[in-house]
């Protein structure tokens, strides 16, 4: 573990343990055995692999479809009636959805104790830039007037992105405790030192992979957009933030500039870098030993900043 002072910075490198690696190959084996099943249905198939994560027991699930909001509430026995968490699900932009997503809510709700609203949002390429954007800032106003005076942010890859993102708004309504992100896609114009260097083993993306979401997605727009690209505008003030990647990223380097950055304007930030571990690997809770440690170490973070 290696600390800083001066910038509150805390990052811990956790090694891989004993026998991981194979349990790691054989579920990534499954996962791209189901994307190929469902051809080119890759939302079908993205959602079934999402679906894998286990629900955890005592989560109720609740949908919400109004006007103002839509997703899926994860709802523990005996939740706080006064703090909840907003989760943005990942998938490039492209794909993903709340309902899919219900096992990987499931596991947050039940580990801090809180209500969690899962939130959809308008995909790509259907919905261009900033449609994501503007549905998760939309999403983030509606909770917080909901009658909680509190609220974590949490996030998965473009998800993370998005939560990182809303930060630049101004506030609104419940106090923003925590956020914390598993792997997020901070810079679309993919100027990362790891997106870049040709020996990164990214076992799931390739950076034509990535490219092709971010142009899409943007279609035209600036890279850079703080609404896009988080990297380039971290607030002067940001909650405390924890973030979560593994070591075999392509987007690696996305998740430690923006904590230097977010530490460097005073910030307090706990970097966790999981050894050998692929992109959003938390999801695979009930195979992967870190996962479960990871997943425990977002919520012991989430309940240490509640005021």
């Amino acid at each position: 573990m290696n600390s800083s002072s001066a910038t509150k910075l805390v990052l811990t490198k956790h090694p891989l343990r004993d026998g991981e690696r194979e349990r790691q190959i054989a579920l990534l084996k499954r996962n791209a055995t189901v994307m190929n099943e469902y051809g080119g249905n890759r939302r079908g198939g993205y959602a079934a692999v999402a679906a894998y994560t286990p629900q955890a027991n005592g989560v109720a699930f609740s949908e919400e479809l109004t006007e103002q909001a839509s997703g899926w509430w994860s709802i523990p026995e005996q939740a706080s009636r006064d703090r909840a968490i907003l989760f943005i699900h990942g998938g490039g932009y492209h794909l993903g959805d709340a309902s899919s997503y219900r096992g990987f809510t499931s596991q947050l709700a039940a580990r801090t104790k809180c209500a969690v609203f899962s939130a959809d949002y308008p995909l790509s390429p259907e919905n261009r830039f900033p449609a994501a954007f503007d549905a998760a800032v939309k999403a983030r106003k509606w909770l917080s007037s909901q009658a909680f005076s509190q609220i974590a942010l949490v996030g998965d890859s473009a998800g993370g992105g998005l939560a990182l993102a809303t930060l630049n708004e101004p506030p609104s309504g419940s106090t923003v405790s925590s956020i914390v992100v598993f792997s997020p896609w901070t810079d679309l114009a993919l100027t990362g030192a790891s997106f870049n260097d040709p020996e990164t083993k990214d076992p799931i993306f390739t950076p034509s992979m990535l490219a092709t979401l971010a142009t899409s997605y943007l279609s035209g727009a600036d890279p850079r957009d703080r609404r896009a690209s988080p990297l380039y505008v971290v607030p002067a003030r940001i909650p405390p933030l924890a973030i979560q990647v593994g070591s075999d990223e392509l987007l690696l380097d996305d998740s430690l500039r923006y904590a230097h950055l977010a530490a460097e304007k005073g910030g307090i930030v706990a970097l966790d870098i999981f050894l050998g571990m692929h992109h959003v690997f938390q999801r695979d809770i009930g195979s992967i030993e870190t996962a479960e440690r990871a997943l425990n170490l977002a919520a012991q973070f989430i309940d240490r900043h509640w005021s």
